[in-house]
């Protein structure tokens, strides 16, 4: 039970934090005029405060703390110890990169080359991913360089899939709240406790944000926000996931390379879909436009929450799949089956809500 006390002690002072933070940031930023304004692509009316990463990020950082000042990161070999503090610190850095484009708007280009040097600093740090599953292979070790190409890609990929989804209120703190939770409890169970602790603040950032972020919204994580935890996602996707192949049976490798990817998969298919869209129809990849999921969702006559919950539900979905698949394979756990089957069931409900609003809107 001790195991449990540093990251459940992580979790509860994020969330008091972000509690705490977050109204006062917000008239500190109204003051200062650090608003989003409203356009044509964008789903608000009105000008909202843009700095909730502000909050997300302090609630994050003192959590990290007080699980350390628990003792939560002792007895871990020095290896495991540099992969956190490089996540940690690429999560700071990433932070800061949007920060200065939420203050001062930054060029695409620049917060991309930003983005790309601080993952390859996090990859120095051991913040690797070393395997892959491929077809036919199994699971195969990566050369340095190759592994270096992936990393990176998968750092900065996941970090702007997180960005893109933050179009609705609420949307990316449940999605990012949803899936730190799946990854702490998978960390738990595969023996990984400082990258469960790193998931514990995450979730507890971004579930407390929520509180103020939910729709309708009364602050916005801006780029600050949405940077910071895309990064952290898939840093502990990596030092916690995938890196813990070496510390489950035989037969799981195959299994937990790809974990995190099946717990990002509604972040991950949205953009590559945005993506490949984008291309097919002759236009920059890297330009925003609407026809994300939940752009589509709202055209469809789908209200704005229930857009949200919907996307939840898709996000509990896969990442009931993936924690199962994992405890079932680990342990023969029935209970695997059963997350998987009770969250199947809450997608089922919320596509034929979907389903039953967009036809009373046709009609």
């Amino acid at each position: 039970m001790l195991a449990y006390f540093p990251p459940l002690a992580a979790f509860l002072v994020a969330v008091a934090v972000v509690l705490w933070s977050t109204p006062r940031i917000k008239r500190l930023a109204l003051k200062r005029g650090f608003v989003d304004k409203p356009n044509g692509r964008k789903v608000h009316k009105a000008p909202m405060v843009r700095l909730g990463g502000v909050a997300m990020f302090s609630g994050f950082i003192l959590a990290i703390l007080a699980a350390f000042s628990l003792g939560g990161f002792q007895g871990l070999p020095w290896e495991k110890q540099a992969e956190i503090y490089g996540v940690i610190l690429g999560a700071s850095a990433y932070f800061a990169v949007g920060l200065l484009d939420d203050i001062f708007n930054l060029s695409p280009s620049s917060r991309l080359l930003m983005q790309i040097f601080v993952a390859i600093g996090a990859w120095s740090a051991g913040v690797q991913i070393n395997f892959l599953t491929i077809p036919g292979l199994g699971l195969t070790k990566l050369p340095e360089i190759i592994s270096l190409i992936i990393t990176v890609v998968w750092l900065v990929g996941i970090t702007n899939a997180i960005n893109w989804i933050d179009g609705l209120d609420g949307l990316a703190a449940g999605v990012a709240g949803i899936a730190a939770s799946v990854m702490f409890a998978t960390c738990l169970a595969m023996n990984q406790p400082g990258a469960a602790i790193v998931a514990a603040a995450l979730a507890g950032s971004s579930i407390g944000f929520l509180r103020y972020n939910f729709n309708p919204a009364q602050i916005f994580m801006g780029d600050g926000g949405a940077y910071f935890t895309g990064f952290t996602l898939a840093g502990v996707g990596v030092i916690g996931l995938v890196k813990g192949v070496t510390t489950v049976a035989v037969f799981l490798p195959s299994i937990v390379v790809i974990l995190p990817y099946l717990i990002l998969a509604v972040p991950i298919l949205d953009m590559s879909a945005v993506i490949v869209d984008r291309l097919w129809r002759g236009k920059s990849p890297f330009i925003a436009d609407k026809r994300h999921l939940h752009h589509r969702l709202l055209n469809a006559g789908v209200s704005h929450r229930h857009t949200v919950l919907f996307i939840y539900s898709l996000t509990i979905w896969v990442g009931s799949f993936a924690y199962g698949c994992f405890t079932f394979a680990s342990s023969k756990m029935p209970a695997g089956f059963i997350y998987c089957i009770g969250a199947t069931g809450l997608v089922m409900f919320s596509s034929w809500q979907v389903w039953r609003i967009a036809r009373q809107s046709e009609a």
